[in-house]
C-alpha cells in the first residue's frame, strides 16, 4: 500500500469517530503532514476534543492532555525537578519529572481558559521543540505537535491568547454545529459506541510514525509553480499593505501576516495538494487553505471590533479582489 493511501485510511478512520466534520478532520492531517500545531476553535460540545483524540487513537504513539484552568502552573505542562534521594548518598540530588507536554500528540484543552503566564509554557516546545528546566534543555519527540481546542472569546472565564502564542499555531480552524442528518448520525454513532459495536475498529493497528515522517518526505517533492508562488506572496503582503486594495479595507486591518504566516502558507499548501493526490500546487490549493493559515494572523483595528468585521471577512475581501497571476 502506498504512503498516501495509508494517509487516506488513518483519515477514513478518523471519520468513523468523527460525523458532520470533515473540514476539521482534513486540517488535523494537513497540520500532521506539515509538522505544525493546530488551534481549533468554536463553542463547547462540538467535537473538537474528540476530533484530535481520534488522531492520537489511531497513529502510533504516545498521547498527553492537558486540561487548561485559571490555576494551571507552567510546571504542571512541562514538568519540573523534583529532590530525589539515592541510596549510599548523603546529599540529595534533583531529577527532572517530565510533564504531559512530552508526548508525540499533545492536546492543550480549552487553551484560553487560563492566563497568558500559563499559555507561554507551550512556546518553546511549539517552536524550538524543546522544554528548559532550570538551565537544561530536554528535546521533544521527533514526531511532536500540539493542538489546542480554544473557546470563543465571547464566552465568560476566557483569557486573550497572545499573539506570540498563536502565531505558533501553523493553523486557525473554526467548528460550526453539524446539519440534521449529522446530528441524527451523531446519535446513532454514540449509542453503537455504548453498545461497544466499536471492537472491530479498535483492533485495527495503529499508523506507525514511519509513514508519517515517509508522507512528510514525499510532500517536499510537491511542485509550487511561480505563478502560485506570486500569488501566496502578493496575498500575504495584501494583508500587510491593505491600502493596495483600497483604504476601506486598510481602516480594518492594523497588522498584517508575518514571514511565519508565509511560509506556514507554503507548508500547508503543498501538504493539502497532496492529499488531494496532486504532485504540483494550484491556485485553488492556496484559496482552500488560506484562512485556517491566516485568520490567527491579522490583527484587527478598534473600527473593525466595534463593527464586528471578522478576519474571514477580510480575507474573502482578498479572495475577491487580489488578481491571479498569469501562468508563465
Amino acid at each position: 500500500m502506498s504512503v498516501r493511501n495509508e494517509i487516506i485510511n488513518l483519515r477514513n478512520r478518523m471519520a468513523q469517530e468523527i460525523i458532520g466534520q470533515e473540514e476539521i478532520l482534513e486540517r488535523i492531517l494537513v497540520a500532521v503532514l506539515s509538522n505544525g500545531n493546530l488551534l481549533v476553535e468554536g463553542l463547547p460540545g462540538l467535537a473538537k476534543t474528540r476530533a484530535i483524540k481520534a488522531l492520537a487513537n489511531n497513529i502510533d504513539g504516545s498521547y498527553g492532555r492537558i486540561q487548561f484552568t485559571p490555576d494551571l502552573a507552567s510546571s504542571d505542562i512541562t514538568g519540573k525537578e523534583v529532590v530525589h534521594h539515592e541510596d549510599g548518598q548523603a546529599r540529595p540530588t534533583f531529577k527532572f519529572m517530565p510533564g504531559p507536554i512530552f508526548n508525540n500528540i499533545v492536546l492543550a484543552d480549552e487553551i484560553n481558559r487560563a492566563p497568558s503566564k500559563t499559555q507561554n509554557a507551550l512556546l518553546e516546545a511549539m517552536e524550538e521543540r524543546q522544554v528548559t528546566v532550570a538551565a537544561q534543555a530536554y528535546k521533544m519527540p521527533k514526531l511532536f505537535m500540539v493542538m489546542a481546542t480554544m473557546n470563543p472569546s465571547t464566552q465568560q472565564g476566557v483569557f486573550p491568547l497572545p499573539e506570540a502564542q498563536k502565531d505558533r499555531f501553523l493553523m486557525h480552524v473554526t467548528v460550526d454545529y453539524p446539519d440534521e442528518d449529522a446530528e441524527a448520525n451523531i446519535i446513532k454513532l454514540v449509542r453503537g459506541e455504548q453498545n461497544q459495536v466499536q471492537a472491530e475498529k479498535e483492533a485495527l493497528p495503529p499508523v506507525s510514525q514511519d509513514t508519517i515522517f515517509a508522507a512528510r518526505g514525499e510532500i517536499d517533492h510537491v511542485q509550487v509553480p511561480e505563478h502560485v508562488l506570486k500569488y501566496m506572496v502578493d496575498f500575504i503582503f495584501m494583508t500587510r499593505y491593505p491600502e493596495r486594495i483600497n483604504y476601506e479595507l486598510k481602516s480594518y486591518i492594523s497588522v498584517g501576516a508575518s514571514p511565519r504566516g508565509s511560509l506556514g502558507l507554503d507548508k500547508a499548501v503543498r501538504s493539502y495538494a497532496w492529499l488531494k493526490g496532486d504532485a504540483v500546487v494550484d491556485i485553488g490549493h492556496v484559496q482552500a487553505m488560506v484562512k485556517a493559515i491566516l485568520r490567527h494572523r491579522i490583527m484587527l483595528t478598534e473600527r473593525a471590533l466595534k463593527n464586528k468585521v471578522t478576519t474571514d471577512e477580510l480575507i474573502d475581501d482578498i479572495l475577491e479582489k487580489l488578481v491571479v497571476p498569469k501562468v508563465a
